[in-house]
């Protein structure tokens, strides 16, 4: 790599770090452009160049998390030898992942502001078809081990994806002990139901 690439690859990785730190500590709507060009200690063209806006900084910052928990899943993974057993692994992965996260909830703020532009937009519905297609693929895994029965798998894909991102709005009250009970317990009700078998 040529020492202008380097330059340009260093600059936008102290930008990222600057935002990310930022965004941990003040949130996703109170940190602004120039407080993060203050803290890179690098100008707004800088930023603008790299990322385009604060919405496409906030997306690199959310691909660079999801490329790090895809990596320790992953490590982890060969652990669970059925798709039931990564399933449990997983929701505990999420749970501990989300409990200790600090961009959590500077991520809040960032899929619940409604002014988001159309190439934004586009950018989140790809972040969310990316969960589906993991879950998707799991449970297909499951049913090609005769571990399910043959459903509709991205219905299911989407039920599951929705169970996971309630559980991550309310186990940030809870305790560690307390989110990973609720994740266990989730993934029971998601695989087994509550209903009693008709007699």
């Amino acid at each position: 790599m040529n020492k202008k690439k380097q330059q340009t690859k260093q600059t936008k990785k102290k930008i990222a770090d600057a935002a990310r730190a930022l965004f941990a500590q003040k949130g996703y709507k109170a940190t602004s452009i120039e407080d993060i060009v203050k803290a890179a200690g690098c100008s707004a063209g800088n930023v603008y160049y790299h990322f385009k806006n604060k919405e496409g900084l906030f997306l690199y910052l959310l691909e660079e998390l999801n490329a790090e928990w895809d990596k320790t899943w992953l490590a982890k993974e060969m652990l669970y030898p059925t798709t039931i057993d990564k399933l449990y692994g997983m929701a505990e992965h999420l749970a501990l992942d989300q409990l200790n996260h600090p961009l959590t909830k500077a991520s809040d703020e960032f899929f619940n502001n409604s002014e988001k532009a159309p190439d934004v937009e586009k950018q989140i519905n790809e972040l969310v078809k990316g969960y589906l297609d993991f879950n998707r693929q799991l449970l297909q895994r499951g049913i090609d081990n005769n571990e399910f029965e043959i459903t509709n798998v991205t219905g299911l894909a989407i039920i599951l994806e929705s169970l996971l991102l309630g559980l991550n709005q309310h186990s940030r009250r809870m305790e560690r002990e307390e989110a990973l009970t609720a994740y266990r317990l989730a993934m029971d009700v998601f695989l087994y139901g509550i209903a009693k078998p008709a007699r």
